[in-house]
């Protein structure tokens, strides 16, 4: 199953969701949220990098409504060394210590990454997946951790150079292009100020001229965070031809 409302309702889909610990980088024991398929498999497994606000309500509904579509999903915490709160306060600190670390967030993936393949139901396939923050850091994931076989960046800004370097973000995920050696799906709301469309533009002439296997969509009418269904971005119309994008390109690289 990958298409929206395509399950049969003879049977269907049935997952469990919880809050568990895995060790994380540097063998730290962190929290994740998983949902996994009923079932015995073998399927796909996605590692999902939750956005800047947080490790949050709407990270968990997302990776429900990804398992319900066959796949085996973590979402790590990469807060969870920051302390604990609701996701606003924790978020917060997050941002008032700037930032975390990107080494930090790779290897939280790559741990996940090992955590979904140890999985007796893993497939051999997997894919990294984030919104906002968390697609920027997926790209940066699928550039530099060996073991994914695609990747999708939801709007996420600051992949090309922004600014100076800080301690958290030293280096620009598209300093790492040539790198890049698997399928790319990248999605866009032409409104966002960050990415803007002129960075898009950029970055994908980038990775044009470096002969990267990548597709882009990008949505009038939508700006940053257009799939976030509890805040005013909201935009279903744009969202779901969105999603089937998203689903559709998994089974594709996945299967």
């Amino acid at each position: 199953m990958s298409a929206w409302n395509s399950f049969d309702t003879a049977g269907p889909v049935s997952v469990t969701a919880e809050l568990t610990t895995y060790p994380g980088g540097g063998g730290d024991e962190i929290h994740a949220y998983v949902a996994r398929p009923a079932g015995a498999g073998p399927r796909p497994g996605l590692v999902y990098i939750h956005h800047l606000p947080g490790w949050d309500e709407y990270t968990q509904e997302t990776v429900e409504r990804l398992a319900r579509h066959g796949y085996d999903v973590i979402a790590p915490d990469l807060y969870c060394r920051y302390g604990h709160g609701t996701p606003d306060d924790v978020g917060a600190k997050v941002r008032s210590e700037g930032g975390v670390y990107d080494d930090s967030v790779v290897a939280d993936a790559e741990a996940a990454l090992a955590w979904l393949k140890a999985l007796p139901t893993h497939s051999g396939k997997a894919a990294v997946i984030g919104p906002c923050s968390g697609g920027r850091h997926a790209l940066l994931i699928a550039s530099v951790v060996d073991g994914f076989d695609a990747v999708v960046d939801l709007w996420g800004g600051n992949v090309l150079p922004v600014g100076d370097p800080t301690p958290a973000r030293p280096v620009a995920p598209s300093a790492y292009t040539a790198r890049l050696a698997i399928p790319l799906l990248g999605i866009f709301g032409n409104d966002d100020q960050s990415p803007t469309a002129a960075q898009v533009d950029e970055h994908e002439e980038l990775l044009k001229d470096a002969g990267k296997d990548y597709e882009f969509h990008r949505y009038d009418g939508a700006g940053h965070a257009f799939f976030y269904y509890h805040t005013e971005r909201y935009r279903p119309v744009q969202a779901m031809d969105a999603w089937e994008k998203v689903f559709a390109f998994l089974a594709d690289k996945l299967s």
